[in-house]
């Protein structure tokens, strides 16, 4: 009797060992995801799951393996978050006076004069920079765009005494030039420079009386590009400095953007008149 019940313990306790064994083994039917574990080991799992030891922050850690459970989908691609909503441009210190100056001189797109930078304003200040050379052309409203945008926003084309033709305009106080025909702008008011100290551009009507198209310039032996004279040795011509450099200025001739000598070019012709006002202060 005693015989029996001992082989009926070592008999139970087996069943038991096998049993347990069950739930540890790493038989391929307890790997749902074909990797050859159930339950991985540690230090395992990266090698498994292709992890490192951070997670990324649009993933949730999941246990390595959940015995019986079909493998849960994940994408383990990096999902970059979204910017917060900047300005692609720093706020300047004349913010709002260059956008009501924009907004009055009009075709550089919408802008919202409260003096809040924004990506239309941003978008608006660069297209001024860059149609008038002002540098670098990064849509913050600094000084130098604020002064140019208040000389042409402030810029009075009836002083102009135009006639029946075409009418070459400066005005020297705001070191602006425009073109008329008939009465009517045809061509800016864009920014200009004019005679420094000693070398003042003088007021007065004239007329454009010799054209170049590359004027070489003896005194000074440098070439005029885009030239057109109208009294003695002064004329129009394309500026051979950056024209915003105030400290400089011409030698009595009128300074234009590339693109302003061209245009200047195409509507004159001997003959055309020319009409300057005011003073380039400090001259």
């Amino acid at each position: 009797m005693r015989h029996h019940k001992l082989t009926i313990r070592v008999v139970a306790l087996a069943v038991v060992t096998l049993v347990g064994a069950g739930g540890c083994a790493f038989g391929p039917q307890a790997d749902p995801g074909g990797t050859g574990g159930g339950l991985i080991p540690v230090g395992k799992a990266e090698q498994v799951t292709g992890a490192n030891d951070v997670s990324l922050p649009d993933q949730r850690a999941r246990p390595a393996s959940t015995r019986g459970a079909p493998p849960v989908p994940s994408d383990n691609r990096r999902i970059t978050p979204k910017p917060a909503n900047k300005t692609r441009c720093a706020q300047g210190e004349h913010q709002r006076e260059v956008e009501g100056y924009l907004a009055r001189l009009g075709g550089f797109g919408p802008v919202t004069v409260d003096g809040r930078q924004s990506d239309a304003d941003c978008a608006a200040i660069k297209k001024f920079q860059q149609r008038y050379d002002i540098r670098p052309a990064a849509g913050r409203a600094g000084p130098l765009t604020y002064d140019v945008a208040k000389r042409l926003a402030t810029t009075d084309t009836s002083r102009c005494d135009a006639g029946s033709g075409v009418t070459f305009c400066v005005d020297l106080t705001r070191q602006t030039t425009w073109v008329m025909k008939g009465g009517t702008v045809v061509a800016g008011p864009t920014v200009t420079r004019t005679g420094m100290s000693g070398y003042a551009t003088p007021a007065g009507t004239y007329r454009i009386n010799f054209r170049n198209l590359k004027e070489w310039s003896d005194p000074y032996e440098v070439w005029l590009p885009y030239w057109q004279r109208f009294n003695g040795g002064i004329g129009f011509h394309e500026t051979t400095t950056y024209l915003h450099n105030g400290s400089i200025g011409s030698h009595g001739c009128v300074n234009l953007l590339p693109a302003d000598a061209v245009r200047w070019w195409q509507l004159g012709s001997v003959g055309s008149r020319v009409v300057l006002v005011g003073r380039r202060p400090g001259t």
